[in-house]
């Protein structure tokens, strides 16, 4: 299909090469073959009369103007997702969609494994990506590549409707037979004791770390960093560590694990776990019933 002399089609390829800036990665995406996909991108800069990509060194490179093409290509991609196609297929009971979610495994655990049990049941034909919650989340919404987010509220992304899930506190978790605490923690043997936390993402960015610094100018003695929550009440089995993480978490794994919860010696902040979309499903009837249930199982939760 042909508008204003643009065939259509090529925005699709665009769209990818905008993103990926690279004909190979892109081809693979396009299940086109390199040489194809190379054509394509010679009719795009021959209607848009620019190179779009040139090559710098090893690597190819937008131009100012394929910079400023890439936005409004993918909001004519996602609306036309949103409003044409995925208006023909809103059955939950017949809908082959593909949905991709962004999510800790922390959420995972504790709200997501039920969920998807549920739409399982009533829409057997739906599939499932969870994509991790530490490698730029932001971006993998504002290009469409994400259909929910859920992450904590200080991580959502502006511009784009999201709603409350879930309030979280955070206790202690010990080995049951840990000599050093008993049902209670003061704030000094916290602070004496060995930690278990988890690093976020490449920088290893840690766990409620930069809360102890602006409250009270000390950081934790950490013996362990893992890379999610799950293996945090694991870690502390058979040491005299402790972890300090999702109360939800905790409760769910005291029916499996030797650990103690204990209460923080301090008060430490909720955390407000949200549900986030693109704008550009906001209408999407499929989209929306998959949110509703994820909020009703989210206001299930103990």
């Amino acid at each position: 299909m042909r508008f204003e002399h643009l065939d259509l089609n090529l925005l699709v390829a665009l769209d990818v090469l905008l993103e990926e800036c690279n004909i190979t990665r892109a081809a693979d995406r396009l299940n086109m073959t390199q040489s194809a996909t190379s054509g394509v991108l010679r009719r795009l800069r021959t209607f848009f009369d620019d190179e779009l990509l040139v090559q710098v060194g090893r690597k190819m490179q937008p131009t100012p103007y394929a910079e400023e093409l890439r936005e409004p290509v993918r909001e004519v991609m996602l609306k036309i997702r949103s409003s044409i196609i995925t208006k023909r297929a809103f059955d939950p009971l017949t809908s082959k969609r593909h949905f991709r979610i962004v999510s800790a495994d922390f959420a995972i655990t504790v709200l997501l494994s039920g969920v998807l049990r549920t739409i399982q049941r009533e829409a057997p034909h739906l599939t499932f990506e969870i994509l991790s919650a530490f490698h730029q989340p932001e971006n993998l919404l504002e290009r469409g590549e994400a259909d929910f987010l859920i992450v904590p509220e200080r991580f959502t992304v502006e511009g784009h409707p999201s709603e409350l899930l879930f309030i979280e506190n955070h206790v202690c978790v010990v080995w049951r037979d840990n000599t050093l605490v008993d049902e209670q923690i003061t704030f000094e043997q916290y602070m004496e004791m060995g930690h278990v936390t988890v690093g976020f993402g490449s920088s290893r960015k840690l766990s409620i770390e930069d809360w102890f610094i602006k409250q009270y100018n000390i950081t934790r003695r950490i013996e362990v960093i893992t890379s999610d929550f799950n293996t945090l009440p694991q870690l502390v089995v058979g040491t005299q560590r402790i972890a300090t993480m999702h109360e939800r978490l905790a409760r769910y794994y005291a029916q499996y694990l030797p650990i103690r919860l204990l209460p923080t010696p301090v008060k430490l902040p909720a955390m407000r776990e949200h549900l986030q979309w693109h704008r550009a499903l906001e209408s999407d009837p499929l989209h929306r019933w998959v949110r509703e249930k994820i909020q009703t199982a989210a206001n299930d939760l103990d």
